[in-house]
């Protein structure tokens, strides 16, 4: 790990150039970010503000008393305060590690070894194998203790560090150097595990058909990846051979994710017409068409809602309610419909830049706005799913 340290502190000085083209560019938009990340060097020679932001460093290196702060700390310190003049919560810059593990989501699969990790109270990382994971057939138990990877000892590193550092190519390995609790609470000595990394499957959709009316399938998507496609149509074809007649969609809780899938999924219940528009600050808007080859389209169906259900989750909802194909059932989304591009730095950073809003197929506004359901249900206190009966009950009234 520490050659991993080592390799962020030499790319500093070239994310620090950077970062001070950021910072001109900041009120130029998207392109100009993109353009002045390209080429640095032109920007640091042609801006005379950036000139004086040298002139205040070097004078702070040279007369500061107390510790300065590294090199990358103060260029993504930099890049923060630069984007934060944007005043806009979705344009950010994402460390190299939270970024590896951000890819590693939206592509639905990661070669790791397969572990969730958390502290204890001692703020020691415990670690939990998932099932048939690499870690699990390899000898991880349920509280193991991390003290090391690959020899070294964990000693700074964040559980992110961690976990992207346990990420990587199928077939590679990793030494886990471990402390295993026994059954009177004291630690066994410290031993090694090496384990290949495999191939680690986060799926994003679950599905049953509900247990006391077994004629309603329910579908839950917990975000939209490269594969939520394939695992929502595999659910639907279970689904029927199971005898559902009828569907919930619950989409609360939903974040979001990538937008082609959503595109994908809503047109697996649509047979034409438009999924969403996409309006741009400089370009004529997009249409994007329901795609051919959708499985459900004439399923009886419902959509369930909440304030957590935002972003490619409110596309989904949204084109499904304006095309009367599916009453929204629930609370008011959480109204995040704008786009973001993002642009993969040198260093493993990314810059995620907003670049459009999207409209539902009647030009309703998601952003700020959220979309009200057809139906409003509040969720009560306790173990019993509200909504969820609410939707139950709404798909078994004759209608």
């Amino acid at each position: 790990m520490s050659n991993s340290r080592s390799g962020l502190r030499l790319v500093g000085c070239l994310a620090l150039s950077l970062c001070l083209v950021l910072v001109y560019a900041a009120g130029f938009g998207a392109y100009r970010l993109w353009e002045r990340q390209q080429y640095p060097w032109q920007a640091a020679n042609s801006s005379e503000q950036l000139g004086a932001f040298w002139e205040a460093w070097r004078i702070v290196e040279q007369d500061y008393y107390g510790e300065l702060p590294t090199e990358q700390d103060r260029t993504y310190s930099a890049i923060r305060e630069a984007l934060a003049l944007l005043n806009d919560p979705y344009t950010i810059f994402v460390e190299p590690q939270p970024r590896e593990l951000e890819r590693d989501h939206m592509r639905g699969s990661f070669g790791g070894i397969g572990v969730d990790i958390w502290y204890d109270a001692e703020g020691r990382m415990v670690l939990s194998p998932y099932p048939d994971s690499p870690a699990a057939e390899t000898g991880v138990l349920e509280g193991d203790i991390l003290l090391a990877l690959d020899g070294e000892q964990i000693t700074t590193e964040t559980i992110d560090d961690v976990r992207a550092y346990l990420h990587g190519e199928q077939g590679t390995a990793v030494t886990l150097t471990l402390m295993r609790p026994t059954s009177d609470g004291s630690p066994t000595s410290p031993f090694d595990l090496t384990i290949t990394r495999g191939e680690i499957r986060v799926p994003s959709v679950t599905w049953r058909v509900i247990a006391y009316a077994p004629s309603i399938g329910y579908i839950h998507i917990q975000g939209f990846t490269d594969r939520t496609d394939e695992e929502v149509v595999d659910a639907l074809n279970a689904l029927k051979e199971m005898g559902a007649t009828s569907l919930i969609l619950d989409l609360r809780n939903n974040f979001g994710g990538l937008v082609s899938p959503a595109i994908d999924i809503a047109s697996q219940f649509l047979s034409d017409g438009n999924v969403m528009i996409e309006q741009k600050r400089t370009a004529e808007e997009q249409v994007y068409a329901v795609r051919d080859g959708g499985i459900a389209t004439d399923i009886p169906m419902v959509v369930l809602v909440n304030g957590n259900t935002a972003s490619a989750a409110e596309i989904v909802a949204g084109a499904l309610q304006d095309h009367e194909r599916a009453a929204l059932i629930g609370e008011r989304t959480y109204g995040k419909g704008s786009v973001q591009l993002i642009y993969d730095l040198s260093d493993g950073s990314s810059l995620h830049v907003t670049s459009a809003i999207w409209l539902t197929p009647n030009r309703n506004r998601i952003e700020g706005r959220g979309l009200m359901p057809d139906v409003l249900a509040t969720q009560a206190e306790g173990p019993q799913d509200a909504q969820l009966d609410y939707a139950v009950e709404y798909l078994l009234e004759p209608k």
